[in-house]
């Protein structure tokens, strides 16, 4: 999306000036050596009433405010601006303010089946974003559901066995289904959603059908008949977003469902939840090993398998987020949620333990922030292995850490030693063997909680990112308030 230069504000008077004087935008570009897209941003802008301007002016509304409301006539602004003057009102602004210009969904021109321009169908260009939307929603879904019709009409007579058409409540769900030809049956379905896209599926069944067809069943062609709706999209939306309102408020005095239904979208994902399990992506099959088998590691994979019985997942199954409900054929998220509501508050905690563990980002600020509130000591968690020595590589490093270790006069008397040999000394000291004096719960500065590094020189993850888990502390107040206790109001008195 284009930058939105505040200049473009005061230049707008120039350019209504030569607009009036009969100039064109293409002659004004040529005239200002302009992009003809600009000189038509910059009239857009001109065309805000001065108030709105002004909020620009003073940073008082954004950039994306500001170019969604050049979609808005002189009284849709005059609507928004007592929106804004209202304490008590909403105000929609940046993305929502487009949605509430074009009467809810915003639907994009380039979604249309049909020849848009030529079917009379009211249409607004977002000169900022280079996209057109449709300003008459229901006679773009009446000419949308004849393009679908048509579209449907067309796979059948090419010869699939079944064309079914999803509504927009109804997303069609890839798991649910399997692959399959057209010469076993595939069916194609239509996925129709609110923000007006189609989107074709060709060749899948399913899975029950698609169990069946392994089994050598025959599956039958199933043609449902195509019925006018008994609402329209409007209706539709009217009703999904009074219900939509009426469950989250009555959500607030319930915060045990609330709890569930949050733990089952970080599992089970939705069109507004994104949220995806830590890979643990190592950059050699000894660090691979190294983590798989340290004891962190294990008693989280235990936890997680107890987890995974509990929601009745595959044991097999590598992570809970993600993890896919068996012998479920409805919606995943409602499934997972279901049985949540089913578990004890001790069960459910256990879930959100082991969802938070497996989402949690390696080498995060958050971890270093977690690592400090519970008072890790990683001595408990983990102890040198080869792995690591065959990763230490610098030669100054190695002798602070023989410091470390061995003292000193070992790392004095070793200066000049190579690499080998000092991991040789530090290793027989961890072990006590060799003679070496045994050191137990050494773990390299990098890995404590809060972290440290050998040398000046930087470049620790670990250390950076603690650094920025304490920038984001909050500063405690200089003169708090004093604490008001019964006993204090009453010497006051």
């Amino acid at each position: 999306m284009a930058r939105l230069d505040p200049d473009e504000v005061t230049r707008w008077e120039t350019f209504v000036r030569l607009v009036k004087e009969g100039q064109s935008p293409e002659e004004i570009a040529d005239t200002f050596a302009l992009p003809v897209l600009g000189v038509r941003r910059t009239l857009a802008l001109g065309n805000l009433l001065p108030r709105i301007r002004d909020l620009y002016r003073h940073e008082k509304i954004d950039a994306a405010t500001v170019r969604h409301l050049t979609l808005a006539s002189k009284a849709r602004q005059r609507d928004w601006l007592a929106l804004w003057d209202d304490p008590q009102a909403h105000c929609p602004t940046g993305w929502q303010l487009r949605g509430w210009l074009l009467g809810g969904q915003a639907i994009c021109a380039r979604y249309a089946l049909f020849d848009v321009d030529k079917s009379g169908v009211a249409l607004v260009a977002d000169l900022f974003n280079e996209e057109r939307y449709v300003a008459d929603a229901d006679a773009f879904w009446t000419a949308q559901h004849a393009a679908i019709e048509a579209r449907r009409a067309d796979y059948l007579e090419a010869g699939w066995t079944g064309v079914e058409v999803s509504p927009a409540s109804e997303h069609f769900q890839h798991w649910e289904y399997e692959r399959a030809p057209k010469r076993k049956g595939g069916r194609v379905y239509i996925d129709v959603r609110v923000s007006g896209e189609i989107v074709f599926h060709e060749g899948y069944l399913s899975r029950k059908e698609a169990k069946r067809l392994a089994r050598g069943e025959v599956v039958e062609s199933v043609q449902p008949k195509v019925v006018r709706p008994e609402i329209t999209g409007p209706m539709q939306t009217y009703i999904d977003l009074h219900r939509h309102a009426a469950v989250r408020a009555a959500l607030l005095s319930r915060p045990r469902v609330a709890l569930r239904l949050m733990v089952a979208h970080a599992i089970a994902g939705s069109h507004l939840w994104r949220v995806e399990a830590e890979p643990q992506l190592a950059r050699s099959d000894a660090i691979a090993e190294s983590v798989e088998t340290c004891r962190g590691e294990t008693v989280f994979d235990t936890r997680r398998r107890a987890v995974l019985a509990s929601l009745g997942f595959d044991p097999e199954t590598p992570t809970v987020s993600g993890g896919h409900v068996e012998g479920v054929d409805g919606d995943r998220l409602t499934a997972i949620f279901l049985r949540l509501l089913g578990l004890p508050d001790c069960a459910v905690m256990d879930v959100v333990t082991v969802v938070m563990g497996e989402t949690l980002a390696a080498g995060s600020p958050a971890v270093e922030a977690v690592g400090l509130e519970l008072g890790l000591d990683m001595a408990r968690w983990w102890q040198a292995d080869e792995a690591l020595f065959d990763l230490i590589r610098d030669k100054e490093v190695l002798q602070l850490i023989v410091a470390e270790v061995a003292g000193n006069a070992v790392a004095n008397a070793n200066a000049g030693e190579k690499g080998a040999t000092l991991k040789k000394i530090v290793t027989d000291h961890l072990a006590g063997a060799g003679g070496r004096a045994r050191v137990e719960n050494w773990v390299p500065r990098w890995m404590t909680f809060p972290p440290a590094a050998y040398t000046g020189r930087g470049g620790v993850g670990t250390v950076r990112a603690h650094a920025q888990a304490e920038a984001a502390r909050p500063v405690p107040e200089a003169n708090p308030a004093p604490e008001v206790t019964a006993e204090s109001q009453a010497l006051a008195a």
